[in-house]
């Protein structure tokens, strides 16, 4: 458990959002002690954590009303923003608001704008880890805002993963989309790679085996290309978050003045699998690399989709 704050307890947290990520998160900071309000558009979602002893609010508004802290994890920036704007009547200032979820570096400026004009401080913290990295409290955390607003958060952070502050408002979206540019064009390498090694007359899982441990080895050869030999496409991440956070890393280069090359690419295999695959675990590169190789196919199991 964290230690408490300098007044004697934990600070109150509202959290917003409780999918497939934001259901563990919030349980490791229940589980921490910390006293947690829980909202969610589906109700059912976020009433599952009362068992784990958090009230559980009809609308944002009530959800933050009584928070010293309040964390978002959400789909999308415009999301984000919609939520934010339904809870801002009963936001204080002096209060914490961390946006967790991945959104444009351009959308987590305006929201450190808007909130600062209400008093409120923010710091933008998405995530890296999936689901396992989330149960575990193991989470990759990529923090944008002000040394003072970090060292605030840092001990709710920790109860999640391993915070690094790696500069104001807005740079843990950028941070985010760097970390999701190398994870989207590593997954689609390594589908190459073992598509390539079965097409060639080679025993793709043995080439796995025999290229770990060298400069090729990454935890996505090791988790994601153990997926697609077993063609379990059944989500951590998703397809459809990744295709955004591709998206939005192409949005900040243009607004960076930089051309991506490479990542353009990786973003168009990840979008010619939204109207098939949305809701597949990212590894379902692999599908969009078959699409493009009529006839060649990675194992001949059956493919475990959501």
């Amino acid at each position: 458990m964290n230690a408490p704050d300098s007044s004697g307890s934990l600070p109150r947290i509202a959290f917003l959002g409780i999918g497939l990520m934001g259901r563990p998160m919030a349980t490791r900071l229940l589980r921490a002690g910390y006293p947690l309000t829980a909202w969610n558009r589906t109700p059912d979602k976020a009433a599952v954590l009362a068992d784990e002893g958090a009230r559980v609010a009809a609308d944002p508004a009530d959800a933050v009303r009584d928070a010293d802290l309040v964390i978002t994890m959400l789909e999308a920036g415009p999301i984000v923003a919609a939520v934010v704007d339904l809870a801002m009547t009963a936001l204080r200032p002096g209060m914490l608001v961390i946006d967790m979820s991945s959104t444009r570096q351009s959308e987590a400026l305006v929201m450190h704008a808007q909130l600062s004009e209400a008093g409120v401080a923010f710091i933008d913290a998405p995530v890296s880890g999936g689901v396992l990295g989330a149960e575990a409290g193991s989470l990759a955390i990529m923090a944008g805002g002000s040394e003072a607003d970090f060292a605030r958060a840092e001990p709710v952070l920790r109860t999640m993963g391993r915070p690094t502050r790696v500069g104001p408002a807005s740079c843990g979206q950028l941070a985010k989309l760097c970390n999701q540019l190398i994870v989207g064009g590593t997954l689609a390498i390594v589908a190459e790679a073992l598509l390539l090694a079965q097409a060639g007359g080679a025993d793709p899982a043995a080439v796995r085996t025999a290229i770990r441990g060298g400069f090729a080895e990454s935890r996505i050869l090791e988790v994601h290309g153990q997926r697609m030999l077993e063609r379990n496409f059944m989500p951590g991440g998703q397809v459809k978050s990744q295709a955004k956070d591709l998206d939005n890393t192409l949005a900040a280069a243009a607004d960076a003045g930089l051309a991506l090359p490479v990542t353009e690419l990786v973003a168009q295999l990840y979008r010619q699998l939204l109207d098939v695959a949305p809701q597949a675990d990212q590894s379902a590169a692999l599908l969009a690399l078959e699409q493009h190789n009529p006839g060649k196919r990675l194992g001949d199991g059956i493919d475990r989709l959501p």
